[in-house]
């Protein structure tokens, strides 16, 4: 769908996933690996996995915060070290390499921090040769996806789609050119794009929600494993 002004078109993240995982139908039962960007992607990740059966994980990806305006970022880094810049937006702000390379170290810290605070000591799940399919609440400008999508490939994936229940068109276009498959719900078009503006109730997700998810889905997958099937 194409929108040119905001309109809410999902309840909140879990809906999200939920009206997603229609789009996602084909990949049901096959080895696909959902990697949740927290905070607000691993909502929309769960509805996801659970739909298709599929595992969830998660990957870290942090944008680079403006110094002075931490609102908004200058590119994105993820949890194996991955750093992609948004060139132009250096270049406007007119930013030294010395500055860049303190706001990549500072988001690095916090990388590590909620590493430790989501993942413990349990190993990233294999995604050699399978389909991994990278999710968050929506895209605005699109770095922090591409630094997901360039960190996951680094692992050999068979094939990345993108799942995301809104994009900017700018958005789309960058992530594109680096995911083989992109899935969205609704594509927005105007000039000042909010991705909070197509949820009708928008929270900052807590740690302990991203938790909580996780929680959830390994008590469902487990139980999946060990119930019979039907007669």
């Amino acid at each position: 769908m194409l929108f040119a002004r905001e309109q809410a078109i999902f309840d909140n993240r879990y809906d999200a996933g939920r009206q997603l995982a229609t789009q996602l139908g084909q990949y049901k039962g096959q080895p696909v690996v959902v990697l949740a960007i927290p905070n607000g992607g691993v909502p929309v990740g769960l509805e996801i996995a659970l739909a298709l059966q599929a595992d969830l994980d998660l990957v870290i990806v942090r944008k680079i915060p403006l110094p002075l305006n931490p609102e908004a970022g200058f590119g994105a880094v993820a949890d194996d070290g991955t750093v992609i810049l948004n060139e132009e937006l250096v270049e406007r702000a007119g930013l030294s390499q010395h500055q860049i390379n303190y706001q990549v170290n500072r988001v690095r810290v916090e990388i590590r921090q909620r590493t430790l605070l989501y993942r413990k000591d349990r190993p990233l799940t294999g995604v050699s040769g399978k389909t991994v399919m990278i999710t968050d609440d929506g895209l605005a400008s699109g770095f922090t996806m591409m630094a997901a999508v360039e960190s996951v490939r680094r692992r050999q994936p068979k094939e990345i789609v993108v799942a995301v229940p809104a994009a900017s068109a700018g958005a789309l276009e960058r992530v594109e050119k680096v995911a083989d498959k992109v899935v969205t719900m609704a594509k927005g078009t105007m000039p000042r794009f909010a991705v909070a503006d197509f949820y009708r109730y928008w929270y900052d997700l807590s740690d302990d929600e991203v938790i909580q998810c996780l929680k959830e889905w390994q008590l469902r997958h487990f139980r999946s494993n060990i119930e019979p099937p039907p007669e």
